[in-house]
């Protein structure tokens, strides 16, 4: 496992939600978030192995162009060095249309999910999206 400062990490993940949002081609509005570091969950706390995680959202717009913005995902993504693995429906009961994909060396892993509120009540529609770094050991 590589050690790295997570600030660094933080940094390239950022980037990365970057590149997905140009792949959406949206103009709608962008939740504020930067990356956040925290501990890995599969190891133990002595262990300090950490990743940073950036959720965020785009909404304020028709559903039928946040669909077409998943569907750019699913054509850009693999040109951009992504690999899909996943590209379905999320368990939820609302069976969110939901894309997964791991970056080419498997550095970053990106969940992305289309969330429809028509059905569900006033919030808005968005894409959700989360972008997390491989699992690092801290410097």
């Amino acid at each position: 496992m590589e050690v790295r400062d997570g600030d660094s990490v933080s940094t390239e993940v950022e980037g990365a939600s970057s590149r997905i949002l140009e792949m959406m081609a949206l103009k709608g509005k962008v939740t504020e978030s930067g990356a956040k570091v925290s501990r890995c969950s599969d190891y133990e706390p002595e262990d300090e192995v950490y990743r940073a995680r950036q959720p965020w959202s785009v909404y304020d717009l028709p559903v039928p162009e946040l669909e077409k913005a998943m569907d750019r995902l699913r054509k850009e993504l693999p040109k951009a060095g992504w690999t899909i693995v996943k590209d379905g429906t999320d368990g939820t009961p609302a069976k969110a249309p939901q894309i997964i994909a791991e970056s080419k060396g498997r550095e970053f892993a990106a969940d992305i999910r289309l969330m429809d509120q028509r059905k569900y009540g006033d919030d808005p529609s968005l894409i959700l999206v989360a972008v997390e770094s491989a699992c690092f050991r801290a410097k």
